[in-house]
């Protein structure tokens, strides 16, 4: 998430012992951040799940992440419906999921099947293989579409959704992206120097991959994709209060909250 945002939005975990690494229940942890984009302040929180998928039996193990989806849902509408609410009520809802896949190369893990099924119902949902670098380019891009036919067979809807095609333009823009999910991603927060430049980058034996080159991985799409998602937000929802003000309706009108 640091290297995504280009800014420390994520702490790291401090370590410890194996046992005491793997937390015994799924958390909710949460950091807020400010990004500008397009001139534009926006404040991203960014919402970890340390302990999911790391349990012996991982039976429902998406029920708190779900359950705190729909809790940040209702409590915005409670707050849209009080006589005596907010001007501007803070928007606590989950706009996307970016679900990170293991990079093993062969097909999605029953728990990413089913994680993915059940909470692409109520956000947006974007699937990242994580740690791309332990893949060659072939394995890369036959697991990408091993993944994309395993979301269409289980009627996973990812982002973005068929209802964003809106017109030819948009289709032709969204179509490219579903050709490159799930995003082949590496992190890093380490600087290379690289033909007289400082990149963002991880050291390997056989050289150092660029973070930023998209020949290398796939991060400059993800970030766009993630910023369009919420400049998107931004932008619905400062058009809606004009408008609500201009009608005299009030000072706030409700976002729209399809992204």
């Amino acid at each position: 998430m640091n290297t995504l945002f280009k800014s420390k939005v994520s702490r790291k975990s401090v370590l410890g012992t194996a046992e005491e690494k793997i937390p015994k229940t799924i958390e909710i942890k949460s950091i807020s951040h400010d990004i500008e984009e397009k001139g534009v302040r926006m404040k991203l929180t960014v919402i970890d799940t340390p302990g999911f998928g790391d349990q012996i039996n991982n039976e429902n193990c998406w029920q708190p992440i779900m359950k705190f989806i729909n809790d940040q849902y209702e409590q915005y509408l409670q707050e849209e419906i009080n006589i005596d609410r907010k001007k501007r009520i803070p928007d606590s809802r989950v706009h996307c999921c970016i679900y990170f896949i293991p990079p093993t190369g062969h097909c999605l893990r029953p728990l990413d099947v089913e994680f993915m099924r059940r909470l692409s119902k109520v956000v947006n949902i974007v699937p990242v293989i994580a740690k791309a670098d332990t893949l060659t380019l072939e394995e890369r891009d036959f697991f990408k579409k091993k993944i994309r036919e395993e979301l269409r067979a289980n009627g996973i809807d990812v982002y973005p959704q068929k209802e964003f095609d809106e017109d030819a333009e948009d289709r032709m823009i969204n179509e490219k992206i579903r050709e490159m999910i799930p995003f082949a991603v590496v992190g890093s927060d380490q600087e290379y120097q690289v033909n007289g430049r400082r990149l963002l980058g991880r050291k390997t034996k056989w050289g150092t991959i660029e973070v930023e080159n998209i020949a290398h991985c796939e991060f400059a799409y993800l970030r766009d994709l993630l910023i369009s998602i919420h400049y998107e937000m931004y932008r619905v929802r400062r058009l809606n209060e004009n408008n609500t003000q201009a009608n005299g309706l009030g000072e706030h009108h409700p976002a729209c909250h399809e992204i």
